[in-house]
């Protein structure tokens, strides 16, 4: 910035003056809000400290007496009296304890609490691999041989995971799935 571009102090002042922020005597004008705090004196500062002389009285100064004020007040809440938990302290986490037997946990669940549980059940005749020329070549009344011959036992998996084998049956018009073993999970 030059140095002609700068204003000199009779001009900041006649500025001032003609916004009416000044008052007689080159005082800045400052009228304070009724629920501004009161003005600081030259023994009492925020921050307990010598307020620096003719600042005491500065509206900068009463701008941060507001601040502190409304920030006071803000936090009032968290100023409990000692004994009481303020926020932001620090409190122990509990863990809850992974010993002891079910029953006394209270958590114990009941057959009757998963009847209502829905479950993927499939039944699987066989396998077979085929090459993508030959899904193409799939029609209606195409005959795809699989990995089982017939009567063997077909495979009951529930969510994907194999639990019985059985056998089919015809009930009835309908096809049907007699279990003949249930299977163990290993491990």
């Amino acid at each position: 910035m030059a140095d002609d571009d700068l204003l000199s102090p009779e001009e900041i002042e006649s500025l001032l003056s003609s916004a009416g922020l000044s008052q007689p005597g080159g005082a800045p004008a400052f009228s304070p809000s009724p629920t501004s705090p009161p003005a600081p004196t030259a023994t009492s500062t925020p921050f307990g400290g010598k307020p620096a002389a003719g600042f005491a009285s500065s509206p900068a100064e009463r701008t941060l007496d507001r601040a502190e004020a409304d920030l006071r007040a803000a936090i009032a809440s968290d100023l409990a009296p000692p004994g009481e938990k303020r926020l932001g302290e620090p409190a122990p986490f509990n863990f809850p304890s992974l010993g002891g037997s079910r029953a006394s946990a209270g958590t114990d669940l009941t057959l009757q609490a998963l009847e209502e549980v829905e479950l993927d059940l499939r039944v699987e005749l066989g396998r077979a691999e085929l090459l993508i020329e030959e899904v193409l070549k799939l029609r209606e009344g195409s005959v795809v041989p699989l990995d089982k011959l017939a009567g063997d036992p077909v495979d009951i998996f529930v969510n994907g995971r194999l639990i019985a084998r059985g056998e089919v049956l015809v009930l009835n018009d309908s096809f049907c799935v007699r279990v003949a073993e249930i299977l163990t999970p290993e491990g």
